[in-house]
C-alpha cells in the first residue's frame, strides 16, 4: 500500500491524524494532479504556440469557438462528478460494493450524454462563429475546428469519468501519469498534423482528438480492470440505471451543470464584448488565457485533492477531520498561486513572445497578463473551496455564487470598461470578479453550511 493510501485509510477507520500527517496527506494527493494540470496547461501552451506561428488569423479561428468548448467540457465534468462524488463517499464508509454498482451506471449514464453533446457540437459548429462575432475570414477554420473538437467529445467524457472515478478512490498517481501522456502524445500529434502533413487549424484538433481517444482506453483499463477498489472484472453486477443512484447524481451533478451552462454562455459573452476589439485583440486574449493557466492549473490540483479528502471524510462521518483538510486546501492553493502570480507578472512579456511572433498581440497579452496576476491569490481560494463544496455534494449555492459574481460583476464591468480600456478594461474587469468571487467563497467555506450532511452524519464531535 502507498503512503497517501496509508493515511486515506484512517480517515475510513476513523484513526486520528497529526497536521503533519493531514499536510502530507495533502501534498501527496495535490502534486500528481498538480504535474498532470500543469502538463496539460504546457500542452495548451505548445498548442497555442503552433497555431500562434501560423498567424493571428489561425489564433482567432481557435480562439473565437474556445469558450464554447468550454461550456461543452464543463457539462461532461458535471456528469462525471454527479456520480464520481458518489463514489468517493461510499469509498469513505468502506462500501465498495455500492462503490462499483454507482461505477456501473455512472458508465452507461455519461456514454449516453457525451453522445448527445458531441450530436450538439456537430450540429451548431457551421453557424457558431458568426453567432459569436466572427468574420468570413475566419468562420471556415473555427467550424472545422469546432467540430472535430465535438466529435471527440466521447473520448473527452470517458476519459474524464474513469479519471475521476480513480482520484475519488484516492489514485491520484495513475489519472496524473495518463493525463501526463496524453499531453505529450497531443504535442506530438499536432506537430505531425500541423506541419508535417500541413493541415492547419483542423490538424490541431485532430491531434487532440487522437490523444483523447487513446488516453481514455488506458484510463479505462486502469479503472475496469487494474484498480483495486474499483476494477469490475471479477465483480459481475447491473450496468442498468437505478432511478435512486441517477437522482443523486441530479443533484450533485445538475447545479455543477447549470452552472458550466451559464458560466460558459458568460465566457461566451466575453468573447462576443472582445470580438469588435479585432483580429489583433482576439488573438492576445485567447492566447493570454493559455498563459494565465500556467498560474491556476496548480490551484486546480489542489483542489481535486480537496474533493476526494473531503468526499471520503463526509462518508466516513469525520467532521472536524474534514473542516481541518478544507482549511489546510485552501491555505495552500493561495499560497502556490500566490507565487505563480508573481512569476507571470515578470515573465509576461517572454511568456507572450513564446506564444505568437506579432509585437501588437504581444504588448497587448502583457499588459492584460499584469493586471490578471494581482487576483490570483483570491482565485485560489475560490477554486480550491469549489473543490471542497464538490467533494461534500454541496453544488447548488456555489454555483448560484459563481453565476451572480460572473454575470453581475464581470460582464457588467466588461462591457463598461471595454469602451474606454479595449481589451484590458475585459481584462480588470475580470480580475475584479476572482477576487470578489474568492472573498464570497471564503466566507461561505468559514460560516457556511456547506458540511451540514457531514454534522448530521458524524461519527466525531
Amino acid at each position: 500500500m502507498s503512503k497517501s493510501q496509508d493515511l486515506l485509510s484512517y480517515i475510513r477507520e476513523g484513526r486520528t491524524m497529526t497536521q503533519r500527517e493531514k499536510l502530507r496527506l495533502i501534498v501527496q494527493l495535490s502534486i500528481p494532479s498538480i504535474l498532470a494540470q500543469i502538463s496539460a496547461t504546457v500542452m495548451f501552451f505548445i498548442d497555442a504556440s503552433m497555431v500562434g506561428h501560423l498567424g493571428a488569423k489561425a489564433s482567432a479561428s481557435i480562439g473565437i469557438v474556445e469558450s464554447t468548448g468550454w461550456l461543452m467540457g464543463g457539462l461532461a465534468s458535471a456528469a462525471n462528478m454527479g456520480f464520481s462524488v458518489q463514489v468517493a463517499h461510499f469509498i469513505g464508509a468502506n462500501d465498495f460494493q455500492s462503490a462499483r454498482r454507482v461505477l456501473r451506471q455512472g458508465l452507461v449514464c455519461c456514454f449516453i450524454f457525451s453522445i448527445i453533446i458531441s450530436a450538439i457540437c456537430l450540429g451548431i459548429s457551421p453557424f457558431l462563429p458568426y453567432w459569436l462575432g466572427g468574420n468570413a475570414e475566419i468562420a471556415h477554420d473555427a467550424s472545422l475546428y469546432f467540430a472535430i473538437i465535438g466529435l471527440c467529445g466521447i473520448f473527452f467524457q470517458m476519459e474524464g469519468l474513469a479519471g475521476s472515478m480513480l482520484k475519488c478512490s484516492g489514485n491520484m498517481k495513475i489519472p496524473s501519469m495518463l493525463n501526463i501522456g496524453m499531453c505529450v502524445m497531443d504535442v506530438v500529434f499536432n506537430y505531425i498534423f500541423i506541419y508535417i502533413l500541413d493541415l492547419g487549424v483542423m490538424g490541431a484538433a485532430m491531434g487532440t482528438g487522437l490523444a483523447e481517444l487513446i488516453t481514455a482506453g488506458l484510463m479505462l483499463y486502469f479503472l475496469l480492470i487494474r484498480s483495486n477498489m474499483l476494477r469490475l472484472k471479477g465483480f459481475p453486477g447491473s450496468f442498468r440505471p437505478k432511478s435512486d443512484t441517477i437522482g443523486t447524481a441530479f443533484k450533485i451533478g445538475a447545479p455543477m451543470g447549470l452552472q458550466h451552462m451559464l458560466m460558459g454562455s458568460a465566457y461566451i459573452v466575453s468573447t462576443y464584448i472582445v470580438a469588435p476589439l479585432g483580429t489583433v485583440a482576439i488573438a492576445a486574449h485567447s492566447l493570454a488565457i493559455t498563459v494565465e493557466s500556467l498560474c491556476y492549473m496548480p490551484g486546480f490540483g489542489i483542489a481535486e485533492a480537496a474533493t476526494t479528502l473531503v468526499g471520503q471524510g463526509i462518508g466516513a462521518g469525520q467532521r472536524v477531520l474534514t473542516r481541518s483538510f478544507a482549511h489546510l486546501s485552501v491555505l495552500m492553493g493561495i499560497i502556490v498561486m500566490t507565487l505563480m502570480g508573481i512569476t507571470m507578472w515578470i515573465f509576461a512579456p517572454e511568456l507572450m513572445t513564446i506564444m505568437s511572433p506579432i509585437d501588437e498581440v504581444i504588448a497587448e497579452g502583457t499588459q492584460v497578463l499584469r493586471i490578471e496576476a494581482w487576483a490570483e491569490p483570491l482565485f485560489a481560494a475560490a477554486i480550491v473551496c469549489n473543490g471542497i463544496f464538490v467533494g461534500a455534494g454541496d453544488t447548488l449555492k456555489p454555483a448560484i455564487m459563481s453565476l451572480l459574481s460572473m454575470w453581475g460583476v464581470r460582464l457588467t464591468l466588461a462591457w463598461y470598461l471595454a469602451r474606454d480600456y479595449g481589451l484590458k478594461g475585459v481584462w480588470m474587469a475580470m480580475a475584479t470578479e476572482l477576487t470578489f468571487r474568492g472573498l464570497i467563497f471564503l466566507g461561505r467555506l468559514f460560516f457556511g453550511k456547506w458540511n451540514q450532511k457531514l454534522i448530521t452524519n458524524s461519527k466525531q464531535s
